[in-house]
C-alpha cells in the first residue's frame, strides 16, 4: 500500500497565502484565524496547497494509523475549500443559516467569504475541533 501523498510539510503558510489574488488572500486569512483560535494550533502546509491545524489519527483501508488535520483548508481554483470532520451530520440548523455553499463529505466550498455568516462558520469550525477531540494527536 502506499503512503498518504498529503503530509505536513515545512513550507511557509505566509509566503503560500501571499501568492493569492487579494480577495481569496483576505478570505484565506480571516479562516486561518478562526481555525486557529478553534485548534489552539498553529498553521502548517500540508502538501502543495492545504493549510491545515492541529492532527487526529485515523486508520484507512489498509488499517494502518495516519494522520490528517482536524480542520483545514485550500484555495483551490474555483472555491475556497474548509476540510470540517467529520462531516455535516447533525449540523442541518447551521448549515441552513450558513449562506451560499456547497459540500462534498468533509469538504465545505465557499465562493468567497462575504457570502456566508462567518458566526455560523466559527460555530461549525468549533463543532468539528470538538467532534475530533477524542482522535485528536497531542505533541
Amino acid at each position: 500500500m502506499s503512503e498518504l501523498k498529503t503530509r505536513p510539510t515545512t513550507a511557509s503558510v505566509s509566503e503560500f497565502l501571499a501568492l493569492q489574488p487579494d480577495q481569496r488572500r483576505a478570505d484565506c486569512e480571516a479562516v486561518l484565524a478562526m481555525m486557529e483560535a478553534a485548534t489552539g494550533e498553529q498553521a502548517e502546509m500540508w502538501g502543495a496547497a492545504i493549510v491545515g491545524f492541529g492532527r487526529y489519527a485515523y486508520s484507512g483501508s489498509s488499517k494502518k494509523v495516519m494522520e490528517w488535520p482536524i480542520v483545514g483548508f485550500s484555495p483551490r481554483k474555483t472555491d475556497l475549500t474548509l476540510y470540517l470532520m467529520p462531516g455535516f451530520e447533525g449540523r442541518a440548523e447551521l448549515m441552513a443559516r450558513l449562506g451560499k455553499h456547497k459540500t462534498g463529505k468533509s469538504c465545505l466550498y465557499l465562493k468567497k467569504l462575504a457570502d456566508v455568516d462567518a458566526g455560523v462558520l466559527r460555530e461549525l469550525i468549533d463543532c468539528s475541533v470538538q467532534g475530533m477531540e477524542p482522535q485528536r494527536v497531542r505533541r
